[in-house]
């Protein structure tokens, strides 16, 4: 019974979605203020190329993305990412990623 219980608790927090933000790192979220002189893409790569991950930030929350190799491609971009959100850790296991306007 408990098992049961941990795998529907689980389920219900990821679930397919799409979310719109920017790609950003998680080290500087939704301001690139730490390396002066930089774009906000140079310093995302920087940071990610560190202890930082590539992010997206969507206005309220920075979420941490799976694929780091397809995010890199995006920073500093206005993008929509489609994948399973999961809500509770903040993350979102990337199915795709389209520049957005």
């Amino acid at each position: 019974m408990k098992t049961l219980l941990l795998i529907s608790a689980s389920l219900v927090s990821l679930r397919a979605e799409t979310v719109e933000g920017v790609i950003t790192d998680t080290m500087c979220g939704a301001k690139h203020t730490m390396a002066k002189g930089m774009s906000d893409a140079e310093c995302a790569k920087m940071c990610a190329k560190g202890s930082s991950d590539y992010a997206l930030f969507d206005g309220k929350t920075v979420w941490t993305l799976s694929n780091q190799k397809l995010a890199a491609q995006f920073a500093a971009k206005r993008v929509a990412v489609s994948g399973d959100v999961n809500v509770a850790q903040r993350k979102i296991k990337v199915a795709q990623i389209k520049e957005s306007n």
